[in-house]
């Protein structure tokens, strides 16, 4: 089998940060999210995989490489705009060359990994299998209307509440998902749905079998889902202080520290993990924060956040939580009252607190 994993798109939902990096290398626990898709791919024993590309290419390119730091072979596909989650399977036809593979979008994560689902379809006789997950917000995604524990039809983002089964961020296929792009026309939106390609397939007799996701799965398109995705990650990190903490600090619960780092005169508490040569000092580091590697990080409270490479924080005099900071951001406080704030900011911002 082959992998295929999605890696255009422009990020909306995430701007001002995506106007200067791609969403799919936004860190989790201090690994951008793209990262995790190749290692589930190799988890699962595919080693030949194409990444679709697109206004962020050259990032994209520059992060993942030929992809044998992963123990894979990377082929760049490009796509003219986001035509739609069909129209990139469309444009890997050549590329996969009649095998069958699996189809992973590059900013969502889940919890159990791909080998299980890779192996079964690989010796079943299924043309599509697919992945389902329960969700509030049915609207809000593709769903699977399912009766008798069969996937009979598709709808993309209905409006009316017709299923709560969303397609997880992984599809399986067999080449005659390429025959069904063939017949499907652009939605509303201007995009080939991938709904629509796997409907065609139910409607015209071929089979697509599908799992309930018992574990969690994060499309990490928005704030909210990042942070939430980097707390389930950070939850399972084992313990690890390879970096420099003083005597006069505190290290508690679940709390990775990388060679380089130092802590002084501060209190990290865990789940949490700090970055290569990044400085700690006077501050109080809560759960489910990751600080990636070169920051400064002095007289703050900070938790639940995201803070990318090179940052510098400094006497906010606010504690800081649900945030997410680019690469190179720079926080100072002003003269009024301290309160706790939220910030999302975009690479080399420079924010002035009130």
């Amino acid at each position: 089998m082959k992998g295929l994993i999605l890696s255009g798109g422009k990020g909306t939902r995430l701007r001002p940060l995506t106007y200067t990096s791609a969403k799919q290398l936004i860190p989790v626990a201090n690994k951008p999210v793209l990262f995790y898709c190749l290692e589930a791919m190799k988890e699962a024993g595919i080693e030949d995989v194409g990444i679709i590309v697109g206004d962020t290419k050259k990032d994209i390119m520059e992060a993942v490489g030929d992809g044998s730091r992963f123990g894979l072979k990377v082929t760049y596909i490009e796509q003219e705009a986001p035509l739609g989650l069909a129209h990139a399977v469309k444009i890997s036809e050549e590329f996969m060359g009649g095998d069958r593979f699996v189809m992973m979008l590059g900013d969502n994560l889940i919890m159990e990994g791909i080998k299980r689902f890779v192996e079964s379809f690989d010796r079943d006789t299924a043309n599509s299998h697919i992945l389902l997950a329960r969700v509030k917000n049915p609207r809000q995604f593709g769903v699977a209307i399912v009766k008798e524990g069969k996937v009979v039809d598709l709808v993309e983002k209905p409006k009316e509440p017709i299923s709560d089964l969303a397609l997880v961020g992984v599809y399986l296929f067999d080449s005659t998902i390429f025959e069904a792009v063939k017949h499907i026309k652009p939605s509303w939106r201007g995009e080939l749905e991938i709904t629509d390609a796997i409907a065609w397939l139910v409607k015209n007799g071929y089979t697509v079998s599908h799992h309930l996701v018992s574990g969690w799965w994060k499309d990490t398109g928005k704030l909210e889902d990042i942070l939430e995705a980097n707390r389930l990650v950070l939850d399972q990190l084992e313990e690890r202080v390879e970096g420099e903490v003083d005597e006069f600090s505190a290290v508690e619960f679940k709390v990775v520290i990388e060679k380089g780092a130092k802590v002084v005169r501060s209190r990290i508490r865990g789940p949490a993990i700090i970055g290569s040569g990044t400085l700690i000092e006077d501050s109080y580091i809560g759960p489910f924060t990751s600080i990636a590697s070169g920051c400064t990080i002095r007289g703050v409270e900070l938790e639940h956040s995201i803070i990318m490479d090179e940052c510098e924080i400094i006497n906010t005099g606010a504690r800081i939580s649900d945030s997410l900071l680019g690469k190179n951001v720079r926080v100072v406080k002003g003269e009024r009252v301290p309160r706790t704030i939220s910030i999302m900011a975009g690479d080399s911002s420079f924010i002035t607190l009130p």
